[in-house]
């Protein structure tokens, strides 16, 4: 029994340093997976920034037209049918007769 004794000894002086050596390399695992989350999630939130600019100038323009002479847009379609010359579909319909006159 006293010959185990110096060798129990030498296996735990060995594991010792290997287990800080196992815990260390964890923990900076860990960290590094932090940090690349941490880049992920703020590359997310800048591409989300983007999309929402995009989307404010989209809804920004749309008030615009809604504003300033939106309703006169509808009559300004309508008088850009009416001065068109009449166009013909492949069965030689013209396209702007009404469903009423197809009838």
């Amino acid at each position: 029994m006293g010959e185990l004794i110096p060798i129990v000894a030498i296996i735990f002086g060995c594991t010792i340093p290997m287990v800080a050596i196992w815990a260390k390399h964890k923990e900076k695992v860990a960290q590094m997976q932090v940090t690349t989350t941490a880049e992920h999630t703020a590359e997310k939130a800048a591409q989300y920034a983007s999309q929402v600019q995009r989307l404010e100038d989209r809804v920004q323009v749309l008030e615009r037209i809604v504003t300033d002479r939106g309703y006169d847009v509808a009559t300004q379609i309508e008088a850009l049918r009416d001065t068109r010359q009449v166009e013909t579909s492949d069965n030689g319909i013209p396209l702007n007769i009404s469903k009423q006159e197809q009838v």
